[in-house]
């Protein structure tokens, strides 16, 4: 059985690129059903739409309903939040508790929380004097960024490293870590602890 992805973003989408070439492929045990977006305008949608993936403009983003109705209408298995920067309605949470995914630009539990995304995020890593900042999927819950980690990958911090130095270093494993966490949900049918080798075909790592 095909698992379906919903794919929640606010930007460029270039995560949402990377996770559709792995996905479109005969042999994919997953498939992008539909992107939502909070932002009528976002680029996101476009690259969606040239890709042929459903799409839909978030009315409301604080409207649960309106979330619901998108989700269930698409058939979606999985929510999977990738650069979306709005707060996901508490009733969606809920309702969709361990089957939502998130991708951070920065190894939690460090680095989270409210207000810290895009650029704030590395530039508190570099401020913090870190020697190695990363990417991470956790499940969404109703804290920001306090979900339950399911995968991590490091990447070094390099001397004269700027925000956007490191943001382009984080952004890479990013574009390998979010694929590997929706295949690792897609094989064992719900999303799970991972590592980031899975992408190339091996087996998921049992949840606890």
């Amino acid at each position: 059985m095909v698992m379906r992805v919903a794919v929640a973003a606010s930007g460029r989408g270039s995560n949402l690129a990377a996770l559709a070439d792995q996905l479109d492929r005969p042999e994919s045990p997953a498939r992008i059903a539909l992107v939502l977006s909070n932002r009528p305008d976002a680029p996101v949608l476009d690259l969606a739409r040239r890709r042929g993936i459903p799409v839909h403009a978030l009315r409301d983003c604080s409207d649960p309903t309106e979330w619901e109705e998108a989700l269930r209408g698409a058939g979606a298995d999985l929510v999977v939040l990738a650069g979306y920067l709005k707060k996901v309605p508490p009733e969606t949470v809920s309702s969709w508790r361990g089957r939502m995914i998130n991708i951070h630009p920065a190894l939690l539990p460090r680095h989270g929380g409210p207000g810290m995304y895009g650029t704030r995020v590395h530039q508190a890593v570099l401020a913090a004097g870190e020697v190695q900042s990363g990417a991470t999927v956790h499940l969404v819950t109703e804290e920001y960024d306090r979900g339950q980690i399911l995968g991590q990958q490091p990447v070094p911090v390099l001397p004269g490293d700027t925000p956007e130095t490191l943001a382009a270093r984080v952004l890479e494993i990013e574009h390998r870590l979010l694929p590997a966490a929706v295949l690792a949900a897609a094989r064992a049918g719900r999303a799970v602890p991972f590592r980031i080798e899975e992408a190339a075909g091996h087996s998921p790592v049992p949840s606890p």
